[in-house]
């Protein structure tokens, strides 16, 4: 029996290993090519340089963010009936043709700009990537959903590094080497993300199981099935969770929080090339990688705080820290500032470190392991009505003189999330008999 016993553990970490190192790469390419890609094709594609203009090349990704309310729905309903592998392969494959059509695409302005491109490749392309990713957050909050109930904030904090570290070795190193050393080309860029994809879906296809149960184990390790699944599973329909009042403070909280990070990061560009050009945008990129480097420690400290305090006490600690970038976006004078470019830097570490984090933290607080995509899937859906607009709203008024209203929009979000963040705290977690709080 001990010997089984040693034998199940040394399983279950081999497992969790390899769950924690593609959840982490998961994140790094869905960071990127949901939200900050933009930021490297609008300072390489510009129509200053010739190129196709701001709003053109946001277009796809604003479609994209509408069509994937609907594909979020699919692909947790997929989940669910075919598991998380397969459908996961199948999109992955498209999304990395998509990323090759960018390349054949082109339309740099190294190259000539509008001149040298195909804009309906591009439009298809970057429309089809922007979809595709999406399947790589589900599946990775999926995953450790199923793997884990007593370290899931831990965990998850784990995974989600990978959006921090995009903003670093993504966002502002790949921007410095592309105009530095690259002469402005991008291209090799998404050949390397298309090669990656190639091998996570090998990965996945060879060493990933589902679930624990699949491969003979239990969540976490543990020598026994979860205490806080002894009753039946309740099969949710989309009805059951639309009636729930929780239901509605997740959708309304956290839609709230995901708008603000789609908002910032997806214009941030577009905001400091306005206050002076790429010059200044080079200059906040520094301090981007500073403060997405702290990110990185900062996506494991709210899961952290979630194992310890609590979804909802940890969700409000990240409400209050998004006010910080925001009011820093707002404040940057012409020319930019440098110490509130570094206020910027730490409020984009909470961000993107804390709101992957906390965001199927929570979800699965309300619901539990058995019920968590089966809420999500709804959830997730409605959240992505207004985060589909939040970067292309926020472009158009920066763009035309109004930043201070638009980065105000945002704080009176971030206040509507909060006091839907409030409202959840009486709320128990779904799992917790097997969880372990102070």
């Amino acid at each position: 029996m001990a010997q089984e016993a040693a034998k199940n553990s040394r399983k279950f970490k081999g497992y969790a290993v390899l769950l924690c190192v593609l959840g982490i790469v998961f994140m790094f390419l869905y960071s990127g090519l949901q939200n900050d890609q933009i930021n490297i094709i609008q300072a390489f594609i510009t129509e200053a340089g010739g190129g196709w203009a701001a709003s053109a090349t946001q277009l796809p990704m604003t479609v994209g963010n509408f069509v994937c309310i609907i594909l979020t729905f699919i692909y947790g309903t997929l989940f669910i009936k075919f598991g998380v592998k397969k459908p996961l392969i199948i999109v992955m494959i498209i999304t990395a043709i998509a990323t090759l059509g960018i390349v054949a695409a082109n339309g740099l302005d190294c190259n000539g700009g509008a001149a040298s491109g195909n804009y309906g490749l591009f439009f298809i392309s970057l429309f089809v990537v922007r979809c595709g990713c999406m399947i790589l957050q589900m599946a990775g909050f999926m995953l450790v959903a199923n793997w884990f109930i007593r370290f899931r904030g831990q965990i998850m904090g784990i995974i989600t590094m990978g959006s921090p570290i995009f903003s670093v070795v993504g966002t502002s190193v790949m921007t410095t080497m592309i105009a530095n050393k690259m002469g402005g080309d991008y291209r090799p860029f998404y050949v390397g993300i298309a090669v990656i994809i190639v091998i996570i879906c090998i990965v996945v296809a060879v060493g990933i199981k589902d679930t624990p149960e699949e491969a003979g184990l239990y969540p976490d390790g543990a020598d026994h099935a979860p205490l806080s699944e002894a009753d039946e599973e309740v099969k949710l329909t989309v009805a059951d969770v639309l009636k729930q009042k929780k239901a509605w403070l997740l959708i309304i909280s956290f839609g709230a929080f995901q708008f603000i990070i789609n908002a910032c990061m997806g214009s941030m560009a577009v905001r400091y090339m306005s206050l002076g050009g790429i010059e200044v945008w080079l200059t906040a990129v520094k301090w981007l990688s500073m403060g997405a480097i702290l990110g990185i420690p900062m996506s494991y400290v709210f899961g952290f705080l979630d194992d310890k305090f609590g979804s909802v006490k940890a969700s409000i600690v990240l409400g209050l820290t998004e006010l910080i970038p925001v009011l820093c976006l707002m404040l940057q004078p012409e020319g930019g500032h440098v110490g509130l470019m570094i206020g910027w830097g730490f409020g984009v570490a909470c961000m993107t470190g804390g709101v992957p984090t906390m965001h199927p933290c929570i979800t699965s607080y309300a619901y539990g392991r058995r019920e968590y995509q089966s809420a999500n899937r709804i959830i997730m859906a409605i959240q992505l009505i207004p985060s589909a607009v939040a970067a292309m709203m926020m472009v158009m008024l920066i763009q035309s003189g109004k930043a201070t209203m638009a980065y105000g929009i945002l704080i009176v979000i971030i206040i509507v999330g909060l006091i839907a963040t409030f409202a959840m705290l009486k709320m128990k977690d779904a799992n917790a008999a097997d969880r372990m709080y102070d």
